[in-house]
This record gives C-alpha cells, sequence and structure tokens, in this order.
C-alpha cells in the first residue's frame, strides 16, 4: 500500500481492521475532500439562488456509475485505507469478485487499458460494468468516494444519464453542472501538489479507478503502473 515516507510514497505491510494506522496521506486527502464538499454545497445553494437551478442527482440513481473515473496513487490509497478499515471479511471478498469481473470485461475490449488524462477526469464508455463499489444501488464508499464522484451533478432528467450509457438511445447528453465541477479545481491541484511533493509525476499516478482499486488493496489480478 502506498505511504508517505521521507516525502516519497513506499509499499509497506499493515493488518486490515479497524486498528490499521491513518495515514498523514490519508489525512490529508480526507481534509481536501471535507474542503471539497463545502465548496460543492456552496456552488449548489448559489445555483439554487441565482439560477433557480436544482440538480436531479439522488441516491438510487446511479447510471453515472458507469463512467470511467479516473483517479491518482493519493486519492486510491485513501479508498483502500478505508475499505480495509470499514469493510468485513465477507464485503472485501465480494468486492474482490465485482473487480475482477470488472477487469475482465475490459481485458476484452478493443484498445484495452486507455492512458488516462489529467485534462478529462471523468469518461463515459457506452456498455461499460457498473463501478465495483456500487451496491444495491449506492456507492459503498460514500465517504471517501474520488473528485469526480464528488463533484459530477447533473440537471437533467434520469432518463438521460441512463440514455448515455446506451448505444441504441436517442436522448441527448445529460446536462452537467460544469461550475460545480469547477468548484473542484483548488482541491485537485492541492492532490497534485501532495503527489509532486512526495518526487513523483502526478500523471503517471492516475489510474481507472477499479485499476487502482486493485492495485492498491494488492490483489492478484492488478494492472500495474
Amino acid at each position: 500500500m502506498a505511504l508517505m515516507k521521507d516525502n516519497r510514497f513506499v509499499t509497506t505491510s499493515e493488518p486490515f481492521g479497524a486498528g490499521l494506522t491513518i495515514t498523514p496521506q490519508e489525512q490529508f486527502v480526507t481534509a481536501v475532500y471535507q474542503a471539497l464538499d463545502e465548496a460543492t454545497a456552496d456552488s449548489i445553494a448559489r445555483l439554487r439562488r441565482d439560477e433557480g437551478i436544482v440538480p436531479t442527482c439522488k441516491r438510487g440513481c446511479c447510471h453515472c456509475c458507469r463512467y470511467h473515473i479516473v483517479t491518482n496513487i493519493a486519492e486510491a490509497h485513501t479508498l483502500a485505507q478505508y475499505i480495509k478499515r470499514e469493510f468485513s471479511a465477507e464485503q472485501i471478498d465480494e468486492l474482490r469478485r465485482r473487480t475482477q469481473q470488472w477487469h475482465a470485461w475490459d481485458n476484452s475490449r478493443p484498445g484495452r487499458h486507455p492512458l488516462p488524462s489529467a485534462a478529462r477526469p471523468i469518461d463515459l464508455l457506452r456498455n461499460s460494468p457498473y463501478c465495483p463499489l456500487l451496491v444495491d444501488g449506492a456507492c459503498s464508499v460514500y465517504p471517501v468516494r474520488p473528485v469526480p464522484c464528488r463533484t459530477h451533478f447533473v440537471r437533467s432528467g434520469p432518463r438521460f444519464c441512463r440514455a448515455a450509457s446506451d448505444p441504441k438511445a436517442t436522448h441527448e447528453a445529460p446536462v452537467v453542472l460544469t461550475s460545480i465541477v469547477t468548484a473542484a479545481e483548488p482541491s485537485t491541484r492541492a492532490l497534485q501538489e501532495l503527489i509532486e511533493h512526495a518526487g513523483l509525476d502526478f500523471s503517471r499516478t492516475l489510474a481507472l479507478l477499479p485499476h487502482a482499486l486493485a492495485l492498491h488493496m494488492g490483489w492478484d489480478f492488478a494492472v500495474g503502473p
């Protein structure tokens, strides 16, 4: 698992469970998330007050969980720490199974393992499976969900999001509230600075979420950096 030591990321072993150490890197990322959530709430309130715009996103509407989320090493570390601390052995086994199924799908498609782009942190691939972290229509790691998941809101109806993952659909694309995405820029910069301060190339630490998840959980089907 990636940790920071002497301003560098290193690999170490720690036990699973509630006693798992909270690392400085994890504390930094969760603080960034808190600041981002506050900025996002302010943006939503401003849209409602000034333009009468209200996001249509709500629990149970999970069509965007088929998007391809790109995450970085700091967020992936925080995500893995949360899973190892909060999930039961059975939940981890189920997550491993779902993640391996996602990898099997990804390995079977043309143009496998596309290089992620820092300029486009969220991508949509039609016919893709749902995120392995989705359980019963809800995110199982909601408190530590990555930045793109924290800032993706739409003002259009669910049918537009559903159609976006259906190659036969004729609906227009969902109407994304870009001002909320913009609110994430300081948080993204803070994470980039954390990673670069550790002596790493930020762009080379980016990976699709299921790839990063498998790597940081130490699963044998992980795709290496």
